[in-house]
């Protein structure tokens, strides 16, 4: 399944509210010292969960934003599945995101900025157009995608200037 990536301008009004929500959620990461990467997960049009990166204080390199998101969720629903559910996330799902969400049975998958270098929902790969999958989630790629990277490259920048000032 191709990535439907939007284009500036183009925007739903629905899909910009929920980013908005989902960089939220990775401003509270960055505040935690965390890679600022947000995740909130909508049925019928309203947010069930949502979750922050927690790997590097949880030292669980399974604590991704959208990890806790669907935690949650299957916890809210009392379901692992969550069918009719969108996840949105303000980072490009790597591998093991991108399973979970296809095991979950996701209708949608939103994202904002991409990952060039572990994302596989279309930079690296693409795992949700996998047609022998005997599940497949639908693919939207870009929304807000530069306040979602601009987050990203202040964070890092903010860090390698701490790791230089450290060696000073």
């Amino acid at each position: 399944m191709p990535v439907s990536v939007t284009e500036p301008g183009v925007l739903s009004d629905r899909d910009a509210h929920f980013m908005q929500l989902a960089l939220a959620q990775a401003q509270l990461a960055a505040l935690a010292g965390e890679v600022p990467v947000g995740a909130v997960l909508v049925k019928d049009g309203v947010v069930i969960a949502s979750g922050f990166n927690h790997s590097i204080g949880l030292h669980d390199p399974a604590a991704h934003a959208e990890m806790q998101a669907l935690r949650a969720a299957g916890i809210a629903l009392q379901n692992y599945r969550l069918p009719d559910c969108e996840l949105y996330v303000t980072l490009e799902p790597c591998a093991m995101c991108a399973g979970a969400m296809l095991h979950a049975r996701l209708a949608r998958v939103v994202y904002g900025a991409r990952d060039p270098k572990t994302g596989v929902a279309g930079s690296v790969l693409n795992l949700f157009d996998q047609e022998k999958l005997n599940h497949h989630t639908s693919l939207t790629g870009g929304v807000l995608a530069d306040e979602c990277s601009t987050m990203l490259s202040q964070f890092f920048a903010h860090r390698r200037q701490q790791k230089k000032s450290l060696t000073i």
